[in-house]
Formats: structure tokens, C-alpha cells, sequence
């Protein structure tokens, strides 16, 4: 053999090796919203709104139906669902903040067992010691500073656009002038800077893919959007998509919810500031013509970051997966934010798309969203799944045996909300003032039926509430509730 030939055969071994050495692992592009229910797009049954892009999305991949976040131990919901989504550990184990829920109700929070415990590693920094380049830009609201666990960092965004008094004062009167335009960039929140927010991560994620394509290890990429959190604003061409008058409000619609209080989101909380009490519809429809407007506008946003994609051929390279942070009320049971244990207010969508993964599935077995998180450990090779407390969903998106399915699903807030969550029964209790709520979900998906006070279903409810102390223990619950739920059974005696 001459040497021209062995020096063309060893080129070629060293260049199918690097080729290898690219090709074997697939990228990760985790797409995070913020404030979206489970309900708010146009394919999962809401004709209302426009989502061609996520609903495209949607059909080439796996769909979990009921995926949910856990709750918090603050008022901000999301900072403590991003806690859980970097750390991979369940609610209570997340809480380095655990102590800022003690003071902040009538029933206060005894010291949480892993107080001030700083957790092992983030997200990407497992994605790191599997040879991915990093990339974040957006909205971060976690305690470490994202320059120190990614390797490239855009524009890192607070927990929530600047808000200023004139959208907290509209009065949504129909028929009267508004006093907030959410088009006029005067405003600030996301016109803040000059460009969208929305549009600023669909720039830097472009950017980010630019650079990718010229590297050949695998890429992890974390994009989270403000939207569609509020002051929710969007460029007019978006907001003229929709009618407030034409928008449908939720059958389990209130004025007020009669335990606002009791529950922790009373008339002084900041969400349940951004529509008057009593509620009125128009002002749910107005909520929601402007929420509607935000999604479409990241929506679009979206399907040019799909395109990118496929434009440097890595599209089928690329496991994509995308959720929210927790739902939003929008006018159910008189709340218009995400404090309260209904399931628009904690249960969002989640696609997971990728090599391998059946499109046009649908699971509708019981999941949290933050499973997301050991699912790209998985799909990394990484044996810190084994070290998380949430399951990786790959094996159910493959067609395997499915070891992801939760029992039952376990809520709180603060000191002043517990739930949990079957197939069947949802049971909300609310420490202060002794409630307990209980409703059939099978039969009454909107939950308007409470059955708690018929004595008939005090073996089911006890039966929750084993399983509730179980769940307690498991995600560190430190919150003894056992009083309250039979002083409830005293006074319906």
C-alpha cells in the first residue's frame, strides 16, 4: 500500500472519528415560558388562541397533558419553580430561601429541614461535565449567577418586566376609555432597552445557534421568555389579532373567591391587583385578549428559532423541549394569578420532541413539569438522573415502560395552601380558618363542586390525606397540617 493511500485512509479514520465524536450525542434546546397554563394553545383544545408554531411543535412530538408544578414558598411562584427546575430536587429541598416563607401568613412555616443548604450542582453544569457547550438567555430568577454555570450568557432578565402604576389602576370598563395601551413602548416592561424581550431571545438564540454550528460538541441551550408574564404587551399587529368581547372566560368564573384570604391571595397580592374586585367578565376578557396577544407574539418568535434549526440541518439532531413555570388563573375561581392550588394555576403544557420520540403522542399520565430537567440528564448519558428527584420522561417518550407517572401530585403554598392531586379527587386545605375543599376532577374538571362537606366521602378524603403525609415526607413538607384538617371534620359535625 503506498503511502498516498495510507495517508488518504488515515485522514479519512480521523475525520470519521471527529464526525462521530460530533454525532454522538444529540443537541438540547429547552424552551421555558413563564406563566403559561395548561390550556393555552390552540391544539390542546383552546380555539381561541393562535399558536402555529408551538402547536406544530406539539405534532411532532410527545404531549403530556397533565404536567405540574409543586407550588412555592413565596409569593414568587416561578422563582421557586426554577429552583426545582435547575437543582432537580422536589419543592422543600429546593428552598435555600425556605425561611422567607415563615412571616408571611397566620399559620407560619417551622424551619425547613435542609435550610440554607446549597444545592450540589445546576442543570447545566451536569450538561457541562457531559462535553455540552452552554447557552442561556432570558429570564434566569435563580440564586447563582448564570454567567458562573453557563459558558455562553446573553441578556439575563429579573423575575419580571418593571411594572408601573398605570396598568394596577385600569378599571376595565367597557365601553370607556382604557388607561394602559400595552403597544405604547413609553410604558416600559418588555419595551424596556427599545426591542421586545421576546424578540431580544429570539436574537440572542440565533446568535447562539450561529455559534454552535461551527463547534462540534453538542449544544444545551436554555431559552426562557418573560412571556407571557405581565404587564403583558405586545406590538400591535399581535394585539389586533384579538377581540376582548369574542374571547371565552372559564365556566368556574367568580367576582371573588370566598377564601381568598384564607388562601393567601387576598386583594393586597401583587397578581390579584391586575384586575379590580369585584371581577367582571369584560375585565377576564381583557386579561386574557392581552395574554392571547403576548403568546402569539412568542409564538412566532419561536417558530423562527425552529427554522434556524433546521436551516443548519441539526433539526433532527435536536431534542427540543418545551414548558412553563406554572399556569395562570385568568379570571378561574376569581383569581387572576398563580398562587392557588387550581389546576390552571399549576398545570402547564410540556412537549418533548427529538430523535426517537413518537410524533402526535399524547400521555395523560400525571408528571411534573420539572421531570423535564432528568429527562435531558438522560438524554445527556448522564448518571446524575439516578441522583434527582425527578424522573426522566425518555423512556415514556421512546414507547418504553413508563416510570415517570406520579400516584398522586403533591401542592403547596407558603403556610397556606396543601393539595393533593389523583386521577380522580383533588383535596385543597387551607390551614387558616380550618378548610378543606374536595372535589371529583374526573366529573368536575373545572372543580365548581365542593364535596368536602358531605360526610359520604370522608373515607376518600382520609384516605388523601394518608397519601398526602406520604407525599409530605417525600418532598420535605415540614408543615404539619394534621389539626386543620380535623378541626374542618369538628365544625362540619
Amino acid at each position: 500500500m503506498n503511502k498516498y493511500l495510507i495517508t488518504v485512509l488515515l485522514g479519512f479514520a480521523l475525520s470519521s472519528e471527529v464526525f462521530a465524536q460530533k454525532q454522538k450525542k444529540s443537541n438540547v434546546l429547552f424552551i421555558f415560558a413563564d406563566d403559561m397554563t395548561f390550556e393555552s394553545l390552540y391544539l390542546l383544545n383552546n380555539s381561541d388562541v393562535k399558536t402555529p408554531n408551538l402547536d406544530r411543535l406539539r405534532e411532532r412530538g410527545v404531549t403530556f397533558t397533565h404536567a405540574f408544578n409543586q407550588g412555592a414558598w413565596s409569593p414568587a411562584v416561578c422563582l421557586c419553580s426554577r429552583a426545582m427546575m435547575n437543582t432537580g430536587k422536589y419543592l422543600w429541598k429546593a428552598a435555600t430561601f425556605c425561611n422567607s416563607a415563615q412571616g408571611k401568613s397566620p399559620v407560619e412555616m417551622p424551619k425547613c429541614p435542609v435550610e440554607k443548604k446549597t444545592p450540589e450542582g445546576y442543570w447545566s453544569e451536569y450538561m457541562k461535565a457531559e462535553g455540552y457547550d452552554t447557552y442561556f438567555t432570558g429570564k434566569w430568577h435563580v440564586e447563582k449567577d448564570a454567567h458562573k454555570v453557563f459558558d455562553v450568557v446573553g441578556t439575563v432578565r429579573g423575575g419580571m418586566p418593571d411594572q408601573v402604576s398605570a396598568r394596577y389602576n385600569r378599571k376595565f370598563i367597557k365601553g370607556q376609555p382604557d388607561t394602559w395601551d400595552p403597544t405604547d413602548k413609553s410604558n416600559g416592561g418588555y419595551w424596556k432597552g427599545g426591542k421586545h424581550w421576546s424578540e431580544v431571545v429570539r436574537d440572542e438564540t440565533l446568535g447562539f445557534i450561529d455559534i454552535a454550528k461551527k463547534k462540534k460538541d453538542p449544544f444545551f441551550m436554555y431559552i426562557a421568555f418573560n412571556a407571557v408574564h405581565d404587564p403583558r404587551q405586545a406590538p400591535k399587529e399581535y394585539e389586533d389579532m384579538y377581540k376582548a368581547e369574542d374571547l371565552s372566560i372559564p365556566k368556574s368564573f367568580l367576582p371573588e373567591n370566598p377564601y381568598c384570604e384564607q388562601a393567601g391571595t387576598g386583594h393586597t397580592l401583587r397578581d390579584e391587583r391586575l384586575a379590580p374586585y369585584p371581577r367582571t367578565k369584560y375585565a377576564v376578557q381583557v386579561n386574557r385578549k392581552e395574554y392571547y396577544a403576548l403568546l402569539t407574539h412568542m409564538d412566532h418568535q419561536i417558530g423562527i428559532i425552529l427554522d434556524s434549526l433546521k436551516t443548519i440541518g441539526e433539526e433532527d439532531n435536536t431534542y427540543i423541549l418545551f414548558t412553563g413555570d406554572h399556569g395562570l388563573a385568568l379570571g378561574d375561581h376569581g383569581f387572576i394569578g398563580k398562587q392557588n392550588s387550581y389546576d390552571r394555576s399549576i398545570r402547564v403544557p410540556l412537549f418533548v420532541v427529538g430523535p426517537g420520540i413518537k410524533a402526535g403522542k399524547t400521555v395523560d399520565d400525571k408528571v411534573y413539569l420539572q421531570d423535564i430537567m432528568a429527562t435531558a440528564l438522560d438524554i445527556a448519558g448522564s448518571d446524575k438522573v439516578k441522583d434527582m428527584d425527578f424522573k426522566s420522561l425518555l423512556p415514556v417518550c421512546e414507547g418504553k415502560k413508563n416510570i415517570a407517572s406520579q400516584d398522586a401530585i403533591y401542592g403547596a403554598y407558603l403556610g397556606y395552601q396543601r393539595m393533593i392531586r389523583t386521577d380522580k379527587y383533588k383535596m385543597i386545605i387551607y390551614p387558616v380558618g380550618d378548610v378543606v375543599l374536595l372535589y371529583n376532577i374526573k366529573n368536575d374538571p373545572e372543580e365548581m363542586n365542593d364535596l368536602a362537606g358531605n360526610m359520604k366521602y370522608k373515607k376518600i378524603m382520609d384516605k388523601l390525606f394518608s397519601k398526602f403525609k406520604e407525599l409530605q415526607k417525600e418532598v420535605g413538607d415540614p408543615l404539619d397540617v394534621t389539626k386543620y384538617y380535623n378541626n374542618f371534620f369538628s365544625s362540619v359535625n
